[in-house]
């Protein structure tokens, strides 16, 4: 009976958590077991250690300037909620935008200090799991958000803004949603609640979400496209072109 109650508490707290969307990525400490909490920070330490040996050894000098413009508009971003249907809301997590602009290494870098930040002075999700909320938000979002979007730009046209366009939207919807399933499965493995029972608490809100992370993303992402596109990790091949000739 007892055993029965808690799981009954445990699976009515994940609902209000779960819709309370602007939060549902950011997990709060005691939600995930030692085991998983631990296997995400292993990974996010190790993904970061790696961006930061390619960041240095890769990136030029420019790229710390645009690096630092980048965080702080993700960080400003996400403090502006947007209403979804059904009385909750959602903000921007920003994985697809800072791979677009930086790549997937810088990119990493970036997030995870915004949710370092966020974790620590403003309580959004939990110290103890904020290797599994960089992992779920940061890594996922502009590594698989990255490389989703390069894969349709360079398929529908590298050098076209309806490429650019197509490729941006999908990966930043797909990427927020891809999270919320990564974090219902890690909820099921923790046995904090049935794998079921997390996917319909995190899947529905997130679809919504995830539209909202897709246009300020590509509203974002376009205006730096049409007025400095040199910015791009993946510049258009003119404007490479053009910077070779000034050389």
């Amino acid at each position: 009976m007892t055993t029965v109650t808690f799981s009954t508490i445990l699976s009515s707290s994940l609902l209000q958590w779960s819709t309370q969307s602007h939060l549902a990525l950011h997990i709060p400490d005691g939600f995930l077991s030692l085991p998983v909490s631990l296997s995400c920070w292993v990974i996010s330490i190790g993904l970061i250690a790696l961006s930061l040996n390619r960041v240095q050894s890769d990136y030029q000098e420019r790229a710390v300037p645009l690096m630092g413009v980048c965080a702080a508009f993700i960080f400003a971003a996400q403090m502006i909620n947007f209403p979804i249907p059904g009385g909750t809301s959602g903000h921007l997590v920003g994985g697809t935008l800072a791979g677009a602009l930086l790549g997937p290494w810088a990119g990493s870098l970036v997030v995870a200090v915004v949710f370092i930040v966020q974790a620590v002075l403003f309580q959004d999700g939990g110290i103890t799991v904020l290797g599994a909320n960089i992992f779920n938000m940061g890594l996922i979002g502009t590594f698989g958000g990255y490389y989703l979007y390069k894969a349709i730009r360079f398929a529908l046209g590298r050098d076209t803004w309806r490429g650019m366009l197509a490729g941006t939207a999908v990966a930043a919807w797909v990427s927020v949603v891809v999270s919320a399933v990564v974090v219902a499965v890690q909820l099921a493995l923790s046995g904090t609640v049935p794998l079921g029972v997390a996917l319909a608490a995190m899947i529905f809100w997130h679809i919504l979400i995830g539209i909202g992370e897709a246009l300020i993303t590509v509203v974002a992402v376009s205006f730096v496209w049409r007025t400095r596109p040199d910015l791009f990790f993946d510049p258009p091949r003119k404007v490479m072109t053009a910077a070779y000739r000034v050389r």
